[in-house]
């Protein structure tokens, strides 16, 4: 049921191959590489593996009857549906905060409740969009690369 577009689920190992995401500057912006992501910055992700990104519409999910989320688009190419709003307590999203991500278009937050599918994913939990903000929608980067911004290119310190 739903979209028919590929789905997004979540596992409980924090070294799944296949849950990294990376962050992207949304369609119409640029997003500097290692330049930190700042609280209420929109934003784009996108799955390392398949090139798809994050994204979400007005289909009811197949098990929790939520909102569906989805991977949509190729390479990191997709629709205005694919922008998030990072929601923190600080300036920056910082290594060890827990923050959450609200879409823009729809206003849903990225959430997860703990319905498992069964057959051919066995396991794996529905990931989805709810409308209020609570406990199911914190996330927190648990592995990846971390890379701090560089040095501006005009300025040099050496001879």
């Amino acid at each position: 049921t739903g979209s028919g577009q590929q789905s997004v689920t979540g596992v409980e190992a924090s070294d799944d191959a296949n849950s990294y995401w990376r962050i992207r500057g949304k369609n119409d912006g640029s997003c500097q590489r290692g330049t930190p992501v700042k609280c209420g910055q929109a934003i784009r992700l996108t799955h390392v593996n398949t090139g798809k990104n994050l994204h979400t519409h007005h289909f009811p999910s197949p098990l929790s009857n939520n909102q569906e989320v989805s991977a949509f688009g190729d390479d990191g190419e997709g629709d205005d549906l694919d922008i998030w709003i990072v929601q923190c307590s600080g300036t920056y999203w910082e290594r060890e905060d827990a923050v959450r991500f609200k879409h823009v278009g729809t206003e849903v937050f990225l959430s997860i409740t703990g319905e498992q599918y069964g057959h051919p994913i066995r396991g794996q939990r529905e990931v989805h969009g709810m409308s209020t903000a609570n406990h199911h929608n914190y996330w927190k980067a648990m592995e990846g690369v971390f890379i701090k911004p560089s040095m501006d290119p005009a300025k040099h310190d050496e001879l």
